[in-house]
């Protein structure tokens, strides 16, 4: 019985959607509490009453969390090659500037950062960005490609959202400023500074650290916050509209409930 190769067996164990694949089991398993653990001890360190009683203990997590990601990450360049996309060094050369590529080397930076510069504010953030590993697990990968093609085809109605909002935002600061700009010249004395205060006002936040004094201005104010619930509303149902007919259809598909699509690189 020939042996297989390598590259194929970790093609098999690391691709969701390739032929033969036994990669949807422990491997996801590990590699997701793998990302989760590494999150959580990242967040721990930056608290200094924690990380002071015990410094090794996050060092060598770390080295053992990017160690990981390290090996996940050559095996992949490894694999990828059984991709007909992908085969030879110019394949993979490719492969390693597709997205989903640089989130498998933003996990394995901090490793090697870590070591070289110390535990820098950047080195932490890179240690946080490792959750978005999980948009290349099993389950999580099909997700990720409904999604990506949801707002894919929906881009030219979210574009129009966006632009009505950000004349909106314009428009709104502007007259705030026409009206409040001399009873409060520090919050609404330019267009600038009271696109701070439209800002607050239409993403429903409301922060109170600005806000208008006149009659007029509060008109203003109220007229804003009711466009603002409109606003807000439009891009929400167009994406779950959007997402909820994707999810239709993939279920329709045959083979839809596991199969799925295969992530975009």
């Amino acid at each position: 019985m020939a042996q297989v190769p390598l590259a194929v067996r970790l093609h098999r164990l690391l691709d969701p959607g390739g032929q033969g694949s036994t990669g949807a089991g422990w491997i996801n398993r590990v590699l997701a509490a793998s990302i989760v653990a590494s999150a959580i001890v990242a967040v721990l360190e930056t608290e200094d009453s924690v990380s002071s009683r015990a410094p090794l203990f996050f060092l060598w997590t770390e080295r053992l969390f990017g160690a990981v990601f390290l090996a996940e990450y050559v095996a992949r360049m490894i694999a990828v090659g059984e991709d007909p996309r992908y085969r030879g060094l110019g394949g993979r050369l490719r492969y390693a500037a597709s997205p989903m590529a640089l989130v498998d080397l933003v996990a394995v930076l901090p490793l090697f950062l870590g070591e070289l510069v110390g535990d820098t504010q950047v080195v932490r953030l890179l240690r946080l960005f490792r959750l978005l590993r999980f948009s290349r697990l099993g389950p999580f990968s099909r997700a990720a490609a409904i999604l990506l093609t949801t707002l894919r085809g929906r881009l030219p109605e979210l574009l129009l959202s966006l632009l009505v909002a950000l004349v909106v935002l314009i428009f709104s600061a502007t007259l705030m400023y026409l009206i409040e700009g001399a009873d409060q010249p520090a919050a609404f004395g330019s267009i600038p500074r009271a696109m701070w205060w439209a800002i607050a006002t239409l993403t429903t936040v409301g922060y109170g650290d600005v806000y208008p004094v006149t009659a007029l201005g509060r008109v203003l104010a109220g007229m804003t916050a009711l466009a603002a619930i409109g606003l807000i509303a439009a891009p929400t149902g167009i994406l779950a509209t959007a997402f909820a007919e994707a999810l239709r259809q993939h279920h329709a598909e045959p083979g839809g409930e596991t199969a799925g699509a295969k992530p975009a690189e």
